[in-house]
């Protein structure tokens, strides 16, 4: 999310950043920033005639948050076909990546067995 990266922001500076390369209207990049404050993901504060957005989550939650989402709606049928096909496409995305992986997974697994 570009709030992230601009750390405070207002919604034009969003949508001269985000919205215009994504065609979008200035209503629409507002009408997001208004959901995303409803849903307590980003503050704003005024200024001026406008307001300032910054994120109240860190981007890490958000990312983890989507990914248990999607996960779990494709791991409901059984989790071996989807992870083998899963598998598949990230090593024809980044080859190399799996074995990256690996190593991680074997890092997580030997830290947790050490005292």
């Amino acid at each position: 999310m570009a709030v992230w990266e601009g750390g405070a922001v207002t919604v034009r500076e969003l949508h001269e950043r985000v919205g215009v390369p994504l065609g979008l209207v200035y209503t629409t990049t507002a009408r997001v920033l208004d959901r995303l404050h409803a849903k307590q993901l980003v503050e704003r504060v005024k200024e001026g005639r406008a307001f300032r957005y910054r994120a109240t989550v860190f981007r890490h939650d958000i990312e983890r948050a989507r990914l248990t989402r999607t996960l779990s709606s494709v791991l409901v049928g059984g989790t071996r076909p989807a992870l083998a096909t899963l598998v598949e496409v990230m090593e024809e995305i980044r080859p190399g990546l799996v074995d990256e992986l690996m190593a991680t997974i074997d890092a997580i697994r030997r830290s947790r067995r050490e005292p």
